[in-house]
């Protein structure tokens, strides 16, 4: 967008992740971009307190890793630099629920492992290097002024005023805006709770070599008669962020011995056997959680012009599912795109965006409350046909502990990036019935192993081990374990990236010569499809 169509001033109240990347998507659009936080914002990535969930481990899905990567072009190298852990979210997770270790698999999807401190440090120096955006640490907003349909500035503590073209909201489950927008006679949002009283303990332990043969291990209860969960995430500074807890209250006291009980108790050994062994680096640090929280702004028919709430100030997610931070991205996104689309800041741009957000928060809201109501002393309005989904997502998650097929597709569907009704294509509701038969323990990859121990679940696992061997027998630049490459998501074809900008006439001859039908991909030149 050029200088001279862009519209005034925005603000953004608030300078996590949220009202960050709200940030990059605004100041494509607007002359001037201002963002306000009441904390004084650490110089480093050291934790805040206008973040409890700072010190505790997240998630940042793969959804929300390539969002962040389209705000901020080589954001993850920069993480990576600054130590950021980088692995294969199937093969490099040990992972264990509904009674057993899931067996590992090459998903393809690299997954970037940091603290949130460090995230959202990275991210606002990026922010703050824009030439049009200021950021105003220890500012606190007391309310909005508007008239005549639209809010036209925010009032600080104090006396000063900021004039503004566009507010944006990012403060969180906390927001006040209710109160705010209410006191100017704006209708304000009907509010959705779903209750699971969450909490979980966390601290940080040094990481040694060989101390675990992954970089991250989810421990995760059998409802409804478990409750307790456990996480051990690999982040930068050779540290692992370990957090234990559950639903409805059975979560620990912040106490070592709180700690170590709460991890022994866990029904996989994994989390125990790393926090008895390792070097306690923190006091144990608490958080709760009382309740999904959704405000549903979609629904209001008058909303006023000038006016946005993104991030958890429209929906706070049960953490335990890590959903938030992918959300607020995709949320700010959406906003760039409608910005570009919208001439002017109208009451019609606000609802556009609410009825984007409603979408983006469809399924992960759906999947959270849905996982939440397995537990009967959940609170709340169930989703819609949440008992079928139940059943056959424990079905689904079964078969995934033995078949490689199913994890993969579970995985894009956890990861947001393929819709739930993935799993219920034909094809794959056949393995996930004659998977989940299957008795977990001691089973055997149907095809062996391949290189580095790479299990082979399918005949796609199988043709593409095949491929990697003859790369490899011809000198050519193949992924292993640390640098997946090759797609195998069920089905022909396999697609198989050139390593390092590698010839494509080289690749294609080599894996034409091992049996294959090799054609490019119409949609990236980097990639070959293969076809037995």
């Amino acid at each position: 967008m050029s200088d001279s169509t862009r519209r005034g001033t925005a603000v953004v109240i608030g300078a996590g992740i949220a009202g960050l990347t709200a940030a990059t998507s605004l100041s494509d659009a607007f002359e001037a971009v201002v963002v306000v936080d009441r904390d004084e914002l650490p110089d480093g990535g050291r934790p805040r307190r206008g973040v409890p969930q700072g010190q505790h481990s997240h998630v940042l899905l793969v959804a929300g890793q390539r969002a962040l990567e389209e705000l901020f072009p080589g954001l993850g190298e920069e993480l990576v630099a600054a130590g950021a852990q980088v692995f294969d979210s199937g093969a490099d997770l040990h992972l264990y629920r509904l009674g057993a270790a899931w067996n590992p698999v090459h998903s393809g999807q690299p997954f970037v492992s940091m603290s949130r401190p460090l995230l959202e440090y990275t991210i606002r120096r990026r922010v703050e290097a824009l030439p049009n955006v200021t950021v105003r640490p220890g500012t606190s907003v007391s309310g909005l002024g508007g008239a005549d349909g639209r809010i036209t500035e925010v009032l600080l503590e104090g006396t000063e005023r900021l004039a503004a073209d566009l507010v944006v909201d990012t403060t969180g489950r906390g927001s006040r805006s209710d109160r705010w927008l209410s006191a100017l006679g704006y209708a304000t949002p009907e509010v959705e709770e779903v209750k699971v009283n969450v909490g979980y303990v966390s601290r940080l332990y040094r990481h040694v070599p060989g101390d675990l043969d992954v970089k991250a291990a989810f421990v995760q209860p059998t409802p409804p008669a478990e409750k307790r969960i456990g996480a051990a995430l690999l982040i930068e500074d050779d540290q692992w962020l370990v957090s234990v807890g559950g639903w409805h209250r059975d979560y620990p006291a912040a106490t070592e011995e709180g700690f170590l009980q709460h991890a022994d108790s866990l029904p996989d050994p994994i989390i125990a056997k790393l926090v008895r062994q390792a070097e306690p680096l923190t006091e144990p640090v608490a958080f709760q959680y009382p309740a999904n929280r959704r405000r549903h702004f979609e629904a209001i028919e008058e909303v006023p012009a000038g006016y946005l709430a993104l991030g958890d100030a429209i929906c706070s997610f049960n953490p335990l599912y890590g959903q938030g931070m992918t959300c607020a991205a995709q949320e700010a996104l959406a906003l760039g795109r409608l910005l570009a689309d919208h001439e002017g800041v109208t009451a019609e741009l606000s609802r556009a965006f609410y009825q984007e957000a409603a979408g983006v928060l469809f399924v992960p809201w759906q999947a959270a409350i849905g996982g939440d109501f397995d537990y009967a002393e959940t609170v709340g309005q169930r989703p819609y046909a949440a008992e079928l989904f139940g059943r056959y997502s424990t079905q689904a998650q079964l078969a995934a502990q033995v078949s490689g097929e199913v994890r993969k597709v579970i995985l894009s569907v956890q990861h947001l990036l393929v819709p739930p009704m993935a799993l219920w294509e034909p094809s794959l509701t056949a393995e996930i019935v004659r998977a989940a038969r299957h008795a977990p323990e001691g089973t055997e990859p149907e095809f062996g192993h391949g290189a580095y121990g790479r299990p082979l679940w399918t005949l796609e696992d199988r043709d593409a081990e095949r491929i990697r061997a003859a790369l490899r027998e011809a000198g050519l630049p193949e992924f292993t374990d640390q640098q997946p490459g090759f797609a195998v998501e069920g089905g022909a074809p396999i697609l198989v990236a050139r390593l390092d900008g590698g010839d494509r006439e080289d690749y294609a001859e080599v894996i034409t010569a091992a049996g294959f039908t090799v054609t490019a991909d119409p949609d990236d030149p980097t990639t070959l499809r293969a076809v037995a």
